[in-house]
């Protein structure tokens, strides 16, 4: 358990100061393409719900195998070098470094007044149009992002590293990828993603909740609305949203912040209406991107210090 907990503080110190590796193709990617040839494989004919469970757990246990393979190797060279590469292994499944640099890719275009390249650089993270959205809509994209990737790419994989390592942290990044790829109610997808979508759904319960709390509870709340009243209108926000887990996320930046999330979006022509998150007590400007990154570190810090004492509560009491 020592061991472990020490290349998780490693892996968040790797993701802190290096990010995703320079020039390297992202593990993620391997995944996503392992998905994609199963996908064409057994997405088609009867049976498709049945089938992409199938899928799904092909794609999760080769994950799983191929880092327990590396994770295990490393181990029998040395503890130290164990300790190491697991470490490595959780960093580059981490994704607070990438977070804030395409946040602040979106930003930083904002500062200058060139929102035509903020849009651009909007689109590379988010799904919506973003062709002909003004300041406010553009920062809320990237609030909306930051929020929500807190805990899928943050603390969410964190959690299942200080539980499991390496392998647990894999595991959960093959289904989180899964769930993007063909998580879809759509006629392609719904039968056929309907596992991996509702395995994403059970991985992220108690991390988005816990994240979610822990951002109420320890961020610097930007308004004068008292905790009690903001922790009601959090869980009354969080349940509106489409996604069981998201608007844990979503309505805790909200009340903090003080601003309003969620409203119109357009994809691909289309409008869509999400439900709204918060109260619009001041209006979004871009300064907000920089606070949302701030308060997904403190949270980040948080989470990781409660996982932290628990495990040795746990050390403790074995």
């Amino acid at each position: 358990m020592m061991a472990l907990m020490i290349a998780c503080i490693i892996g968040l110190a790797f993701d802190l100061v290096v990010g995703d590796p320079p020039k390297m193709p992202h593990p993620v990617r391997w995944i996503g393409k392992l998905i994609q040839s199963q996908t064409e494989l057994w997405n088609k004919g009867r049976m498709r719900k049945f089938r992409g469970m199938i899928m799904a757990l092909t794609v999760v246990g080769t994950t799983m195998f191929v880092v327990m393979v590396i994770v295990l190797l490393s181990y029998k060279i040395s503890l130290l070098f164990g300790i190491l590469v697991e470490g490595l292994l959780i960093g580059i499944g981490l994704a607070q470094r990438s977070l804030k640099e395409a946040a602040m890719a979106v930003y930083e275009p904002l500062v200058k007044g060139d929102f035509a390249e903020a849009r651009v650089k909007l689109s590379w993270i988010v799904g919506r149009d973003t062709e002909k959205l003004d300041e406010d809509e553009i920062v809320r994209g990237v609030v909306e992002t930051v929020s929500e990737n807190t805990s899928d790419g943050v603390t969410a994989p964190l959690f299942y590293a200080f539980l499991f390592g390496a392998i647990g942290l894999w595991g959960y990044k093959a289904v989180n990828t899964l769930d993007s790829m063909v998580g879809y109610k759509n006629e392609k997808y719904k039968d056929f993603g309907m596992f991996s979508a509702k395995l994403d759904d059970v991985l992220n319960f108690i991390p988005s909740r816990l994240t979610g709390l822990l951002m109420v509870l320890g961020t610097k709340n930007e308004t004068t609305v008292s905790l009690g009243k903001r922790l009601k209108r959090w869980l009354q926000d969080a349940k509106k949203h489409p996604s069981p887990n998201s608007g844990y996320l979503e309505a805790a930046t909200a009340v903090q912040l003080g601003v309003q999330l969620g409203g119109k979006n357009t994809y691909q022509g289309v409008v869509s209406y999400r439900a709204i998150m918060g109260e619009k007590l001041v209006p979004l400007t871009k300064e907000h991107i920089a606070t949302s990154i701030i308060h997904m570190r403190v949270a980040t810090l948080l989470f990781t210090l409660v996982i932290l004492a628990m495990e040795v509560l746990i050390f403790a009491i074995t």
